[in-house]
């Protein structure tokens, strides 16, 4: 795949379709890699006319890392965050969603539908409030607004995405434990089958798996605190995706994002959790590219 240089670090991304038709970003969570966007997802925008751009956030898969000379103390940051105390973070949301930016420059792509899942969808709010001479539209799924009131997860859902694998250096161990992940944080009314469920996970461990850069990414999260007044600023079309039933972000995490945009649509649905499961994805393709056409003729 290729890559551009983006404020130092090596941005990889992937772009599908023709380059003259409408762009979509694509922004991932929380240490997920640019192929955690389902295959058929992106084939389906393609197929719509669009083309679709997705990539390695900072500190994910085969992007640039940010390097620390001393180990971030993740427990500390969230009693901090809670607190509403200040937490140190390398980098924040902002210079994520410059990192977008930098490679829409590098595309030479004025404009483009911005969609963001989980933490990408806080760096696709972030980056439609700043940049909104080059936002289409905005969507953003299974997010939050930053508001802690709403946004608390299930305790067995935190304590998983917190949770290591018994042996971090042997690849098995870690495919497995993350599946026990998804298993936990996943959608309750589409799961996964568990055969291939492991072999999506082992494309991306075999592709680029490093805890370290997550705990970065988290700190990024914590650091960014409440955004609603940011997204007061938004001005782009905006549809807010989100579950029924996600016990990472609460589904009262999407109304209150949705509330705190104007004009933003919401839509919910019932047995999807904090995923994109399959059986979904023809759904979640139409519900995108609907909003994204409708964004152009405005």
């Amino acid at each position: 795949m290729p890559a551009v240089e983006v404020s130092g670090l090596r941005i990889e991304y992937e772009s599908l379709g023709n380059p003259s038709d409408p762009a979509i970003v694509l922004i991932m969570g929380l240490g997920m890699q640019l192929v955690a966007w389902p295959d058929a997802f992106c084939e389906g925008l393609v197929a719509r006319g669009f083309r679709v751009i997705r990539f390695d956030n900072r500190d994910c898969g085969l992007s640039g890392k940010v390097r620390l000379k001393k180990k971030p103390n993740v427990l500390l940051a969230f009693a901090s965050a809670w607190l509403g105390l200040p937490v140190r973070a390398p980098y924040t949301l902002g210079d994520m969603a410059a990192d977008t930016a930098g490679l829409l420059d590098a595309l030479k792509i004025e404009r483009a539908h911005i969609v963001g899942a989980s933490m990408g969808g806080m760096i696709a709010q972030v980056f439609a409030a700043r940049y909104p001479q080059r936002t289409l539209s905005l969507t953003s799924i299974m997010s939050s607004s930053g508001n802690r009131k709403v946004s608390r997860a299930k305790r067995e859902a935190m304590q998983a995405l917190l949770s290591r694998p018994p042996d971090p250096k042997d690849e098995d161990s870690v495919i497995e434990h993350l599946a026990g992940v998804f298993g936990v944080i996943g959608s309750p009314g589409y799961p996964a089958e568990h055969g291939e469920l492991r072999r999506r996970i082992g494309r991306s461990v075999r592709r680029g798996y490093d805890p370290a850069g997550t705990a970065r990414q988290l700190l990024a999260i914590l650091d960014s605190g409440d955004r609603r007044r940011l997204l007061a600023k938004i001005e782009a079309p905006t549809l807010v995706i989100h579950g029924a039933d996600d016990p990472l972000v609460p589904v009262e995490a999407g109304r209150d994002t949705a509330h705190h945009i104007h004009g933003a649509k919401l839509r919910i649905i019932q047995g999807m959790g904090h995923d994109l499961p399959l059986a979904l994805l023809p759904e979640l393709v139409d519900s995108v590219a609907t909003h994204c056409r409708q964004a152009q003729t405005r």
